[in-house]
């Protein structure tokens, strides 16, 4: 395996912000990677990052501790080589913001706790090529198995109207229809539950649909501006709008299948799909199918401010992904967890050059 050509050499000195980042915090993700791969290691991208050139710095980064930044910027600055990546056009990259809601929820349905979040049905199946039926469309990686073989799962309208009701799949019941949509589109999220406990969901399945947003359909309809569309917009929209939510969600096919899990560290987010806990601010979800998680990635976004009163200029680690986040310079920074957390992610959506940290024994040349 070699590199794609995409990469191109850089140097860190030629790093903006590079001098000035907390790379403590960054070694912390890091080396969650660098314990979870003991267990699982992480898939190679096609872009030509073997994971098995990780293999000395997580090896280092579990028994070392740096105590520092110093020395944490050493340690990355010993490991690997900078390589900016930009966007398929040649352009510049976007990132995007996601992160864990955390909403009031009740264990039982009552009037005004009635909209569920539900486990992953015992009939939803994975598709595969192997396995596909004749005719059903390849973008579809789940759908229902029946006694005929497997055909395409009900989409979020149908399970909506009350297709799965029988059941009994319901993990929680919420208030507002919006902040469970939400709740989809994050993945996750902390539930305040009214018996006073503290409990986390986190993405199962899907139905298989394709994903729409609805501010991509409330610019094409002329309700928003598309350079106006946040998810704090799109909420504000349905706030007015109350009796057109369904009609607005139900084009958006996708429906999201939860599982529940402890909440063990409450500064940490969920277990994404790298399988550590995500760290606000320091967890990138790229696209699984071209990188490796696991790979360190210092993004620069001059403008984007909303992670502070400062240009973004941060090591990320690659430790999520999404069905949004296609392409070699696509990211989605995750910001933490509760509202502070929303109205940062929510109005992130900004140029950015992507610099990836690729270890030295896959770049000729590259001198200890």
């Amino acid at each position: 395996m070699s590199l794609s050509p995409l990469f191109v050499g850089k140097s860190f000195g030629a790093l903006p912000g590079w001098d000035e980042d907390d790379h403590l915090s960054a070694f912390a993700a890091f080396r969650r990677s660098a314990f979870h791969v003991l267990t699982k290691p992480y898939r190679s991208g096609s872009l030509g990052v073997d994971f098995n050139a990780f293999a000395e710095a997580y090896a280092e980064a579990r028994i070392v501790s740096p105590a520092n930044r110093a020395q944490a910027r050493a340690f990355f600055e010993r490991h690997f080589i900078p390589m900016t990546i930009r966007a398929e056009n040649g352009g510049a990259g976007l990132v995007t913001g996601f992160y864990e809601p955390q909403v009031e929820a009740s264990p039982v349905r009552t009037e005004r706790f009635c909209v569920p979040l539900l486990s992953r049905p015992a009939d939803l199946v994975d598709i595969e090529d192997a396995n596909r039926p004749p005719g059903m469309d390849p973008y579809l990686a789940f759908a229902c198995q029946t006694p005929l073989g497997p055909v395409e799962y009900p989409d979020r309208g149908a399970i909506e109207r009350g297709a799965l009701d029988s059941k009994g799949l319901e993990i929680a019941w919420l208030a507002d229809k919006v902040d469970a949509f939400f709740i989809h589109v994050q993945g996750a999220a902390r539930l305040n539950m009214s018996d006073g406990r503290l409990r986390r969901v986190t993405y199962a399945a899907k139905s298989g649909q394709r994903f729409t947003g609805p501010g991509k359909i409330l610019s094409e309809i002329g309700e928003i501006p598309l350079e106006k569309v946040t998810m704090q917009s799109i909420r504000a929209w349905f706030k007015a709008h109350p009796d057109r939510v369904d009609e607005i969600l139900w084009q958006n096919r996708s429906y999201i299948f939860f599982r529940e899990a402890d909440v063990e560290d409450a500064a940490l987010g969920p277990i994404a799909a790298a399988k550590v806990p995500l760290t606000p601010g320091r967890s990138i979800a790229v696209d699984r199918l071209l990188h490796t998680f696991g790979t360190p990635f210092h993004i620069d976004a001059p403008s984007l401010t909303a992670f502070g009163a400062k240009p973004f200029r941060r090591l990320m680690i690659a430790q999520d992904t999404g069905s949004a986040i296609t392409g070699p310079a696509r990211g989605d920074l995750f910001a933490g967890s509760g509202d502070a957390a929303g109205e940062i992610a929510g109005v992130v959506r900004n140029a950015a050059d992507f610099h990836a940290l690729i270890p030295r024994a896959l770049v000729p040349g590259a001198n200890r």
